[in-house]
Order: structure tokens, then sequence, then C-alpha cells
């Protein structure tokens, strides 16, 4: 009953967290405690998928197998949340690094048709990130990438129909998922304002894992 109850609230607080790139401002919930964003007890585990990253190499759930990895969601064009996030993610790399532990961040695209291996790149580059330890994924179909969102972090996304045909809008979730070495999704964290010294202590908790 207790692991069903806190499945319960956890999947109430995703649907509260999902933030849509739609909108210029956003109201995040103060950051979860500790207990209340670890989801190992759930069982999230990422399914097999197939993409390029910017390097344009191919990239698998195999590629990430024994690695842990952090993980969000974006897209080039986001008018609000995208750019913050990633330079968040960012920050939280430059921690992990400073402490010396080996962990991977992997950014998904929700706009697969317009963010290509070179637009990732240039993006990942203008907000700080290490691309010798960073993923920017592509080259799935928007199904592809709403159906593993969706499997593997019980989020959802989905395209905000737009009068202006020059602007292109996403819901998408607004969080860091931490993943572990076996493909297990462990904690999920407020992407917009993260706490980068637990999340760096997370990762170097779960790096020491045997």
């Amino acid at each position: 009953m207790i692991h069903k109850t806190k499945g319960i609230f956890i999947a109430v607080l995703i649907f509260v967290l999902l933030v849509g790139c739609s909108k210029p401002s956003t109201n995040v919930p103060e950051q979860q405690t500790t207990a209340q964003n670890d989801v190992t007890s759930l069982n999230w585990q990422v399914p097999a998928f197939q993409a390029t990253d910017q390097n344009g190499k191919k990239v698998t759930q195999d590629t990430l197998k024994g690695k842990v990895w952090l993980t969000h969601f974006l897209f080039t064009r986001c008018p609000d949340i995208c750019p913050p996030m990633t330079a968040n993610l960012a920050k939280v790399q430059r921690a992990i690094e400073k402490e010396g532990t080996p962990a991977t961040m992997v950014s998904f695209t929700v706009n697969p048709e317009y963010d290509k291996a070179d637009v990732l790149k240039k993006f990942g580059e203008d907000h700080g990130a290490n691309l010798t330890s960073w993923h920017f994924l592509t080259d799935y179909s928007f199904a592809d990438i709403q159906k593993l969102t969706k499997d593997a972090f019980k989020g959802q996304i989905s395209k905000v129909e737009s009068s202006d045909p020059n602007i292109v809008l996403y819901n998408h979730p607004s969080q860091f998922y931490l993943v572990d070495q076996t493909g297990k999704v462990r904690k999920f964290y407020d992407g917009l304002k993260p706490d980068v010294k637990q999340i760096a202590a997370d990762v170097k908790e779960i790096v020491g894992e045997k």
C-alpha cells in the first residue's frame, strides 16, 4: 500500500511539473525532497531506442549501458524553458566533473524534424555544455520520442498549434532524470530550479553502487 500511494503521488507530481514551452512563464513547485523524487521502487526502465547525436554518431540504450546519466527534453527554438534548463544541466555537469565523477548528459529533442545534429551542436555550445560527455539526440520520429517519454519517464509530449507558422511550440517535461547503469530511472529533479549539489551527490552515490 505504501508503494502504491507513493506511486500515485509521484505520478500526480510529474503531471503538475509538465511545463509547456507555449507559455512565457511557468509556475513550478518548490524543489522536492529526496524521498519524494526517488522513483527507484517504481521500476521505470528506459526501453530500446536509436538516435544520432550532435557529432553524427549512433546512440542507443546499449551505448549508455554501464553508465550513469542525466537526461532532459528540449527543442532549440523553444522560447522560454529550454535554454535555462540546458544551462542548468551544464552547471550540474561542471559540478560532477569537478568531483571527478564519471557521468554522461543526454538531451532528447522533441522536434527531431528541425533539430538536426548541427543545430543541436550549436545549441549545446551556446549553453555551456561539455560535448565530450554530452549527447544531444535526434533522428527519430516524433511518435518515437512521445512513446519513450511516456514509457520511461511517465511524461507527455505534445505539439501546440499556433496561428503563426513561424512559431513552433511543444509541451514537454521540465525535469532532469537520473538513470543508472542498467537503464533504470532512479530520481527526477526540477530542471528550472535544480539543487546542483544534491544532484551531484546523488550521481556520485549511484556511480559508487556495486
